[in-house]
């Protein structure tokens, strides 16, 4: 006898039709970058400026050639990707977060910041997908920008530098900018001692505050230290903070706290700075885990979540 058909769907058949959606999302999960900024030295404040941050900026340090200087910044007005403002030299500005993206951020990022080089000033760019920018295809966001570079940020907690400080906005463009200001929430940036890691966000979120730590490390590693730290009694902030989860993003995991908003942010930097000294103990050790920290991983791992 020859061997059954019953496993082949009917065309245009609904079972088909689910068949094919199946395929296209695995398709579409294969062609997205996990970790797209792995190799920067950038790679954490880059997942922070666009998953989270409110208003920062940075010059960016760029690859030989460059003709004109270019502006990270998390968003741009109306969300666009890139824009060039004018001036006796012009100035290239790109967004970390924007309307629209394609599944290789990094790559778009690099798409802007050349598009910068040649745009006129005034102009803005609404996608910066390779295919929107040139003709030239993708290219590596290391070989735009400085890969061994960090950023030099300056975190704003309002939106006037949208605005050149020398210019009168229109009514709209100020009405703009006052809609954004108030929904802002105070961040700023840990610069923490010793041997720390990462970058570490503090934001006032209004009945509470929260760390959030973007951390360079393998996921499934750092999980184990964060299993072994809270085992041990070590997963706080000290007095005023609890260990709130953590959530992973563009290949990274990132520890969250809750903190008491009637501190100032610079009074977590000790804290979290021995925090750290903690956690980097806890990745060097290679022993098996305990029973107790088994339990630890397993709780931590259900407070997980993914947002791409």
């Amino acid at each position: 006898m020859g061997k059954s058909k019953r496993n082949t769907p009917k065309p245009d058949s609904n079972r088909a039709q689910r068949l094919a959606a199946r395929r296209a999302a695995h398709e579409e999960s294969a062609r997205a970058v996990t970790r797209p900024f792995a190799g920067l030295a950038a790679e954490c404040d880059l997942v922070a400026l666009r998953e989270f941050v409110p208003s920062a900026t940075a010059t960016l340090k760029l690859a030989a050639g460059a003709q004109r200087p270019v502006t990270l910044a998390t968003v741009l007005p109306g969300a666009v990707a890139a824009l060039v403002r004018a001036g006796e030299e012009p100035i290239g500005f790109v967004a970390a977060q924007t309307q629209f993206a394609s599944d290789d951020p990094a790559a778009d990022l690099a798409a802007a910041i050349r598009w910068t080089q040649t745009a006129e000033p005034g102009e803005s760019l609404s996608a910066a997908t390779a295919s929107a920018t040139s003709g030239e295809g993708a290219v590596a966001l290391g070989e735009v920008i400085d890969a061994g570079a960090g950023l030099d940020l300056t975190v704003h907690q309002n939106f006037d530098w949208w605005v050149p400080a020398d210019v009168q906005p229109d009514p709209q463009v100020a009405a703009t900018i006052e809609q954004a200001n108030r929904a802002i929430m105070p961040s700023a940036r840990l610069e923490l001692g010793g041997d720390a890691i990462g970058a570490a966000w503090w934001v006032d979120a209004g009945e509470r505050a929260h760390l959030r730590w973007v951390r360079p490390e393998d996921e499934d590693a750092l999980m184990l230290a964060l299993a072994r730290v809270h085992a041990a009694g070590g997963l706080h902030l000290g007095e005023g903070s609890r260990f709130a989860g953590s959530f992973r993003t563009h290949g990274l995991l990132v520890p969250v706290f809750d903190l008491d908003r009637e501190r100032h942010a610079t009074e977590w930097t000790t804290p979290a700075t021995e925090f750290g000294a903690r956690l980097a103990a806890a990745l060097a050790s290679d022993a098996p885990l305990t029973a107790d920290e088994r339990r630890s991983r397993d709780g931590l791992r259900s407070r997980q979540i993914t947002l791409r």
